[in-house]
């Protein structure tokens, strides 16, 4: 179990650790494409506030324009900045094209980008490589393109850089997690080493006075002849040995020490044989036992723990079905594994039939129906170690209400 506790504390500090790791690397890279794009915006506000051209200015002296997110124009911006312009009538015609501060852009090609953006509509945004904006004349249109490839490579190779580097130090923070993860679960750990050892501890403990309780009942029996009360003696000194027993059962499947022996064995011989051993006492209740068990199943696990999770689940159905009710049980091969189905009708309400109450029917010690419960002698245990043994064996079991009735259904494999 702590093994368990252990790989998933790893599997969630680790998935936690790389989604925080994604988002950081995202708002970073949102952030820097961002003003990557904001300053492309602000020279191209310049040209169009300047008729596609930057200011004059005194060398040495730029005019101090008022930038975002450390732009600024200074004395190199004229210099550094790649762009056309192409300009159109209301109609759409061209009119007039500069490609004199770019030479990577003939005079058909600019025409052509600049047809292609009047046609979409659109009066901002990328073309290619260049970001463009379209600034409304009088007499038609000024469009305006930049070459804005090395912003984008910047922001490329920033992305790329990022990931690789995410990536990489993902299998190192892997490795620190797991060295801590002991340390994380430490506590846990010895709190769940002393519960176990305490309930192995009683469990012996208890078996002592049982033992001698029992005795004393049989020379009660022998002197004063059997009678009501020993007889209820007897009763609880049987359900309480089976209650120590189931977990003590517990504790050493929650420790892994619980000895199964994994074989292949044909289990619709044993589900047939367990399941039926029930038949003569569901038949005493008036009620209807039926079964329909695929033949010739096989299946590698515990054979006697198998035993114990089919009789667990039948009993079970025969405490908690209502009167004159019915069980089945239901055995189909199910993938490359087996799927078990056990099914009894009930007249508990549609509260204790709640999928929140049918999730906890497998937590130690609960009961759906606490009066009932009394009246038939569980403790709510039951089903803990049904769940245990199918664990046990890699499967899944779960609990659903249908019509009139619960389904336990059961999958290995």
């Amino acid at each position: 179990m702590i093994k368990k506790l252990q790989k998933k504390f790893v599997r969630i500090t680790t998935a936690s650790v790389f989604f925080i790791l994604f988002l950081l690397i995202s708002a970073i890279n949102i952030i820097n494409i961002y003003q990557m794009n904001h300053r492309l915006e602000d020279v191209l506000r310049i040209l169009s506030q300047h008729e596609g051209a930057f200011p004059e200015f005194e060398k040495g002296k730029p005019p101090r324009e008022k930038g975002e997110f450390g732009f600024q124009l200074n004395e190199e911006t004229p210099f550094e900045t790649r762009y056309f312009i192409v300009n159109l009538d209301s109609e759409g015609n061209t009119k007039e094209i500069d490609t004199s501060h770019i030479q990577a852009v003939s005079s058909s090609d600019a025409k052509e980008y600049a047809e292609k953006i009047f046609q979409s509509g659109r009066t901002t945004g990328f073309k290619s490589i260049y970001k463009y904006t379209v600034v409304e004349q009088d007499d038609g249109y000024m469009l305006i393109f930049m070459d804005s490839r090395k912003d984008i490579q910047s922001a490329t190779v920033f992305l790329l850089i990022s990931s690789v580097v995410a990536i990489g130090i993902t299998p190192f923070l892997f490795v620190l997690i797991v060295i801590f993860s002991k340390r994380a679960i430490a506590p846990i750990a010895k709190s769940l080493e002393k519960q176990r050892q305490f309930i192995t501890d009683a469990g012996h403990e208890i078996k002592t006075p049982l033992a001698i309780i029992s005795a004393n009942a049989d020379v009660l029996e022998l002197t004063n002849e059997k009678n009501e009360w020993i007889t209820s003696i007897r009763n609880q000194i049987v359900r309480l040995d089976k209650l120590v027993q189931n977990l003590l059962m517990l504790s050493k499947m929650d420790e892994g020490s619980g000895k199964l022996t994994f074989t292949s064995f044909d289990i619709s011989e044993c589900v047939e044989e367990t399941a039926l051993s029930f038949k003569a006492v569901a038949e005493m209740q008036n009620k209807t036992f039926v079964t329909e068990i695929q033949e010739n199943l096989q299946i590698v696990g515990d054979e006697s723990s198998i035993q114990q999770l089919v009789s667990t689940l039948v009993d079970n159905a025969l405490k908690y079905s209502n009167d004159k009710g019915t069980i089945k049980i239901n055995l189909m091969r199910h993938k490359k594994g087996i799927k078990l189905e056990v099914f009894n009708t009930t007249d508990l309400d549609q509260e204790a039939l709640s999928k929140e109450n049918l999730e906890k029917l497998f937590d130690r010690f609960y009961r759906a129906d606490f009066s009932r419960s009394r009246d038939t002698g569980g403790y709510g245990i039951g089903l803990s170690i049904a769940k245990s043994i199918v664990e046990a064996h890699h499967g899944k079991i779960e609990a659903r209400h249908e019509e009139n009735g619960i389904w336990f259904q059961v999958v290995i494999g």
